[in-house]
């Protein structure tokens, strides 16, 4: 079986989601994970979908043709999640400013924290109207990683942009 990675965009209208499943089932591939939205109008997606060897470069040829959508593929493995790995998750709400995804994001790099998944949205406030950010990732750290030096360096990052930061490690029973 090979395992793919696609990302699909186009413009937002009924029936995108069927006809990439279509297409996908059509060569004996199998639909395993995806994230899917309607952003500004256009329909965006990344998913991973594993296929027969025998059935891969026609599968990709299927989806890169398709008119409704522009779908680039890409051959991908499974990398295992180390048994000490550390996961986080992050919340984050705050008025929206430029560059909070920018500056949250530098405090976890020095920090060597993955962002495995990344969630963000826009709001407005229910009493004053104002434009909120809204953010939450799912984060892996190492098992050196020194949670509180993170948490306050987020902490600081927090009073500076004036937002409120929570991070949460996530204990696996």
């Amino acid at each position: 079986m090979r395992n793919l990675v696609l990302t699909a965009i186009g413009d937002d209208r009924p029936g995108l989601v069927e006809a990439l499943s279509t297409t996908i089932s059509a060569a004996g591939g199998n639909w395993l994970e995806s994230s899917m939205a309607q952003l500004a109008g256009k329909f965006a997606g990344i998913l991973r979908v594993t296929v027969p060897e025998d059935a891969a470069d026609h599968l990709i040829a299927a989806l890169t043709s398709m008119s409704a959508l522009k779908v680039t593929v890409t051959s991908a493995t499974e990398a295992p999640v180390p048994e000490t790995a550390r996961r986080l998750h992050l919340t984050l709400v705050g008025q929206d400013r430029l560059g909070i995804v920018r500056e949250v994001s530098q405090v976890l790099v020095r920090h060597a924290v993955n962002v495995e998944e990344l969630s963000t949205l826009t709001s407005s406030a229910a009493m004053s109207g104002e434009t909120m950010f809204h953010a939450k990732a799912s984060l892996q750290g190492g098992p050196d990683l020194d949670a509180a030096a993170l948490q306050s360096d987020l902490e600081a990052l927090s009073n500076d942009l004036i937002v409120d930061i929570t991070l949460d490690e996530v204990v696996l029973i």
